[in-house]
């Protein structure tokens, strides 16, 4: 897909470029996430899984936001799905969910978004009552 290896492409750049700066500087946490975006559009997904995983890790290392480490969770969450490892998924599906519940309550639309991502994986393991119940 033309459009894939592009994105692909214009991660590398963009992560190439930012690199060397510290991992507090945004531009830097914002290089490793379009390069995961880049590798996952072009069904590079082990490769994405890696880059997902050491997101999470410095942003975890830097302090970061609440809502930047939600991101990052989902994002990981996302590339297990393409790599079929839906327990891994569901696992980060759950704590994405549950914060953003804690944090937001259950009327705001990211809240809503999480349950009904949660909801997707229970449906590809094939556990529909857990899935039910979640979207209730």
């Amino acid at each position: 897909d033309y459009h894939g290896v592009v994105s692909c492409a214009l991660g590398w750049a963009c992560w190439r470029t930012y690199v060397a700066r510290p991992e507090v500087e945004t531009a830097r946490q914002l290089a490793i996430g379009v390069l995961g975006n880049g590798l996952n559009k072009a069904k590079r997904h082990e490769a994405a899984l890696s880059v997902r995983e050491a997101d999470l890790v410095m942003r975890l290392r830097i302090g970061a936001p609440e809502r930047c480490l939600l991101l990052a969770q989902s994002n990981l969450a996302n590339t297990y799905q393409n790599i079929g490892r839906n327990e891994d998924a569901l696992r980060m599906r759950k704590i994405v969910y549950s914060r953003t519940l804690r944090l937001h309550g259950e009327e705001y639309v990211g809240t809503l978004v999480a349950a009904n991502n949660c909801a997707a994986v229970l449906a590809e393991l094939k556990r529909f009552p857990e899935a039910k119940a979640l979207l209730r």
